[in-house]
């Protein structure tokens, strides 16, 4: 089975991240193959710079409809924030995964 071993996310959420305010990160099936348990390289999808490692808590489907005020504070936005910045990246799509995460370092894996 494939176990995804990195993850990219917009520079604009990095911070939130390194701080502890954004502790989902929602993905179209795409990239819905996380394994809980595993640790993940993060970096950021305009520059490919990594700036951290986070272990995976869960993968939870859902549906864009279903989205509620506690996944936006998970996100570190309203809830019209959060489904309007999904709508802008996955337009029309309704089936979602939440994955669930912590900070496991704020240093990239720099033994490969």
């Amino acid at each position: 089975m494939f176990k995804p071993t990195e993850m990219t996310f917009f520079a604009r959420f990095e911070a939130d991240i390194l701080s502890g305010k954004k502790t989902i990160t929602i993905r179209d099936e795409a990239e819905s193959y996380y394994v809980p348990g595993s640790i993940v390289t993060v970096s950021t999808l305009e520059q490919g710079r990594q700036f951290c490692q986070l272990k995976i808590l869960s993968v939870t489907p859902v549906l864009l409809s279903q989205l509620t005020e506690f996944h936006a504070e998970q996100e570190n936005m309203t809830l019209p924030q959060l489904k309007g910045v999904i709508q802008d990246i996955y337009p029309g799509l309704e089936q979602l995964f939440v994955i669930d995460y912590q900070l496991y370092s704020e240093k990239p894996n720099t033994t490969d």
